[in-house]
């Protein structure tokens, strides 16, 4: 019998050693680490295995949630800026593979899409599905401020946000809402006593700190990173929208503690006047932001919002404020085109302009033009008969949105100081006569306007 090579026997022992260990590779890269969501990423140009993580985690997510008929689309702010500087080239680029992770690659701790609730209904088969793949969840739900405003309906509760965690990344779904004023709104994030407050860094949120308002975006399907989503058509101009989103909500609460102190008018002039201020402000509205004029409800308007929820009938008018900034020329001949006649123009664009316009029968629309100073803003105020100037000064304030007779409108985010300047500590007690020269809290002398400028800064028609 012939000998056996000792040498051939080390060598072929060594060679099923390797194709054994080869195997195992291939094992763990191609079945198990996709199993627990840790594969590296297939697309070409990835640094790291956390880098392809956070890409198989995205596509993991948007399987599930395109097997159950789910549109989502991208919201998040690191990936859109990206996005927007390449838009173009991703817009005409085919669907090829792309030759490097760019996008979703990038450091971050999550990857956050909306969904429209009218969409989709919850579905215990999506999280069900979910878990099957590794995934973990977690379903936020809160009050519907919708509902606020019915004794008989607060306190219902809607799901507002969604985290879907995998290995060392998370998705976050932001449920968007409509509102009768025909934009989309967010809820905030916020934890029950209960939830496991370590699922995820919960502060690195970009959405959910507090509620948000948008226009309704157009959608763009695009293909980044070889993954087929949907991006909000001008990625720059969302970006933009997000970082003034804040919404504050009316305080229905507080406005039905007011009815029952001062029950509310409900006398046919009552009704028709707010019906028709309700009317102007959407007229207002639709003016100035076909103009690209930012503006918020000013005086008492704002009270109205603030402490009631409703226009104030006594008031006999709407007040909006712009920051003299954002002053047009074309301001003036779009409100007559629009059917508002110039009823009154004080002051000057370097100096306490003011101008009103007449709207349905009485009812009339004053719009301030605020000034900046170190440490306060002011808008001005003329008599018209003696030439007298006056000043009002509020502290500093920046804007937020709001929902007010179902338009989408801006006040001040910090509402109660600007309304407490305005009217003072007693701003919840109604007066119904008011001296706009004297009542109001924050009012001073400011000189007299020359009379040689007269024709210019006093204006009636």
């Amino acid at each position: 019998m012939q000998k056996i090579n000792r040498n051939v026997v080390l060598a072929l022992l060594s060679l099923t050693s390797l194709v054994f260990l080869l195997f195992q590779l291939c094992y763990y890269k191609f079945y198990l680490s996709q199993k627990n969501g840790a594969a590296f990423s297939k697309v070409r140009g990835s640094q790291s295995g956390q880098d392809s993580t956070r890409w198989h985690v995205v596509r993991k997510f948007l399987g599930l949630i395109s097997s159950h008929n789910i549109p989502v689309y991208l919201i998040d702010p690191l990936i859109l800026g990206l996005v927007g500087k390449d838009i173009e080239q991703i817009r005409s680029s085919p669907d090829g593979p792309s030759p490097e992770c760019k996008y979703f690659c990038a450091p971050r701790d999550f990857t956050t899409f909306a969904l429209l609730d009218k969409t989709w209904k919850h579905d215990v088969g999506l999280f069900r599905a979910a878990e099957k793949m590794g995934f973990q969840w977690l379903k936020i739900i809160n009050k519907d401020p919708r509902l606020d405003g019915m004794d008989d309906l607060s306190g219902m509760e809607i799901p507002l946000h969604y985290i879907f965690k995998l290995a060392s990344h998370a998705i976050h779904l932001v449920v968007f809402y409509e509102r009768s004023g025909n934009f989309l709104w967010h809820g905030p994030l916020r934890l029950k006593q209960h939830m496991d407050r370590k699922f995820v860094p919960f502060r690195k949120l970009h959405f959910g700190r507090y509620p948000g308002a948008y226009e309704k975006p157009e959608l763009l399907l695009v293909s980044i990173d070889d993954l087929k989503v949907q991006i909000p058509k001008n990625p720059s101009i969302f970006l933009e929208e997000m970082s003034h989103s804040r919404f504050l909500e009316c305080r229905y609460r507080e406005a039905r503690a007011f009815f029952q102190l001062y029950p509310d008018d409900a006398s046919l002039d009552a009704v028709e006047f707010r019906k028709k201020a309700k009317s102007l402000l959407h007229l207002a509205a639709l003016t100035l932001n076909n103009l690209g004029v930012t503006f918020w409800l000013s005086s008492g308007t704002c009270l109205g919002w603030y402490r009631q929820c409703n226009v104030i009938p006594h008031s006999k008018d709407v007040d909006l404020g712009i920051f003299i900034r954002d002053y047009k020329a074309d301001i003036i001949p779009a409100f007559q085109k629009a059917g508002l006649p110039l009823k009154h123009k004080f002051g000057k664009v370097e100096d306490s302009l003011e101008l009103s316009f007449q709207g349905e029968d009485d009812v009339k629309l004053d719009i301030f033009f605020f000034y900046e100073e170190n440490d306060h803003m002011w808008n001005g105020g003329t008599q018209a008969k003696s030439g007298k100037k006056f000043k009002y000064l509020f502290p500093k304030f920046t804007l937020c949105w709001t929902e007010f007779v179902e338009l989408k409108v801006h006040v001040p985010c910090e509402t109660l100081q600007y309304v407490e300047a305005n009217y003072g500590p007693e701003w919840k007690v109604p007066v119904k006569t008011w001296d706009w020269k004297s009542s109001p809290f924050n009012v001073q002398d400011n000189g007299v306007w020359p009379i040689d400028e007269w024709d210019n800064v006093i204006q009636i028609y």
